[in-house]
């Protein structure tokens, strides 16, 4: 007797099919599961014998072999229970098999018959959408997540007796309703307005968000570096739905969403210690997982103290900065994760933090601030648009209890600025400055005389890189939006070619 259901299972961050076949023959008992399973898969023999049992239904006596296809592909952890039981009760008639055809089926089995929730779920629904499946049945603990794909019954099911029921249309259940919202004001506890002074890191801090560009700050301890970083996702535009979704999938797949939440709805904000490994940050290990960089996607990636990180740690970041993604190669798969951040970092110019202070004198020998700074590679730092010095706050700063602009009022520029650059790139596939490419750049990038005599003394006066030049100009460009200006003027790229010099001062040139 043969029995066939349809499960669920994910790839990267892409869900795909799974048969579930179900073979039950003569001979001595044996219960055998094949399709490349891991250890979590293979245990479910015990869970699934014990929740049928437990669940009032008979358990066959016979030869049971499962096969889990496509062959090739590891199958991991427990979300095959619910489907491989529900086809071992098909094959021994007491399911009716016509209506497994039209849903998918995943959850892990406790050994009384309750089934409980999974990882991944957001990415299954999708791929059991896209294959043209008529609803998904799944546990409670995952329906709201679910519920988001639109056009697909979610089928909410406590245990494996109300699954049976349902399928054989002696139970009737009540697909769950799409419950998500996303709203454009979103409230944080934070705000632009607590920060006291660096009007110019603030400037700097909205041009960012405005064109998604990466920033790294370099200044004093107690100068206000994390504290502007930490709010700088207050002022990013708020996730579409089609965003959300992406990032929703990601921290789905490795057991972070809030059982009772359906969709992120902010923007991510990663915040990693600087004792993080390079798998950490970027994903991989023995099973791959997403790291840091993806769990950051559409949002804010912010390293503090960045070299006190390992040198080879940060390196591996110039692909995702290059390419927003990132591809991890195993001997039987490769894995492509989305990675589309802004980086902010965040240094002290040297060991003791007092490089260059005009109050405290540097307690560091030459010799220690070069091998301190000398942490930061060239080619990383040319991959960060905007370089940025933030100061020592002054008495009469520090004194001043009058708020300064808030995060809404910066969030609204921000906004208009972003629309501009969405019907703009209306027919490219991206959205914001940071993403042009260099063809895209020399098309959008349209400046008047004085602008270009000022590049062209720019790049000879300073020996910038042909990244640099580009970056510079991608800077003008969202400078440009923020005020409304189709074309760049001189003083857009003045002021972008500012957000480029602090190299040179700490770090000696790019």
């Amino acid at each position: 007797m043969l029995a066939k259901a349809i499960s669920n299972a994910v790839l990267g961050i892409d869900g795909y099919l799974v048969e579930v076949e179900v073979d039950l023959a003569k001979g001595l008992p044996a219960f055998n599961i094949v399709g490349l399973p891991d250890v979590a898969v293979r245990e479910a023999k015990e869970r699934v014998r014990s929740a049928i049992k437990n669940s009032g239904y008979p358990f066959p006596i016979k030869r049971i072999t499962v096969n889990l296809a496509p062959a090739d592909i590891k199958k991991e952890g427990a979300a095959f229970d619910l489907p491989i039981a529900i086809s071992i009760l098909a094959a021994s008639g007491l399911i009716d098999n016509r209506r497994l055809d039209d849903y998918a089926l995943i959850g892990e089995l406790s050994l009384d018959g309750q089934i409980r929730g999974v990882k991944g779920v957001l990415s299954m629904a999708l791929a059991a959408k896209e294959s043209g499946k008529k609803g998904f049945i799944l546990p409670v603990e995952n329906s709201q997540e679910a519920s988001v794909v639109e056009g697909l019954e979610v089928i909410a099911v406590k245990n494996l007796e109300e699954t049976i029921a349902y399928l054989n249309g002696t139970l009737k259940i009540e697909a769950i309703k799409e419950n998500y919202q996303l709203s454009n004001n979103q409230e944080y506890k934070i705000d632009f307005s607590d920060v006291k002074g660096q009007e110019a890191a603030k400037r700097a801090l909205e041009v960012a968000a405005a064109g998604g560009h990466n920033l790294i700050m370099i200044g004093p301890p107690g100068s206000g570096k994390t504290m502007l970083a930490k709010r700088l996702p207050t002022i990013l535009p708020s996730l579409t739905k089609e965003e959300a979704i992406e990032v929703t999938r990601i921290f789905s797949i490795i057991g972070r969403l809030a059982k009772e939440k359906s969709l992120i709805t902010n923007r991510p904000f990663r915040s990693p210690h600087h004792t993080t490994s390079d798998v950490g940050l970027i994903g991989g290990g023995r099973i791959p997982k997403p790291g840091e960089v993806s769990l950051a996607h559409h949002g804010v990636l912010f390293l503090d103290e960045l070299p006190e990180f390992k040198k080879n740690v940060l390196e591996v970041l110039r692909q995702p900065l290059e390419e927003g993604r990132v591809t991890i190669s195993r001997a039987l798969t490769s894995l492509d994760y989305p990675a589309k951040f802004m980086l902010i970092a965040a240094m002290n110019p040297c060991p003791c933090g007092y490089y260059g202070d005009i109050k405290q004198e540097c307690a560091c020998t030459p010799k220690q601030v070069n091998r301190y700074l000398g942490k930061i590679s060239g080619p990383l730092l040319d991959r960060i648009d905007i370089h940025l010095e933030v100061p020592r706050l002054e008495v009469e700063e520090l004194t001043n209890y009058q708020k300064s602009e808030g995060s809404v009022d910066i969030k609204k520029r921000v906004e208009v600025a972003r629309e501009l650059q969405a019907a703009r790139f209306k027919a490219e596939e991206i959205n914001c400055n940071v993403e042009m490419t260099s063809s895209m750049v020399e098309k959008y990038c349209i400046m008047n005389q004085a602008a270009v005599n000022l590049l062209e003394q720019a790049i000879s006066s300073l020996n910038l890189s042909a990244r640099a030049y580009d970056r510079i100009l991608k800077l003008a460009r969202t400078i440009a939006d923020l005020v409304g200006e189709e074309i760049i003027l001189a003083e857009h790229i003045a002021e972008a070619i500012q957000y480029r010099s602090l190299d040179r001062k700490y770090i000696g040139g790019v």
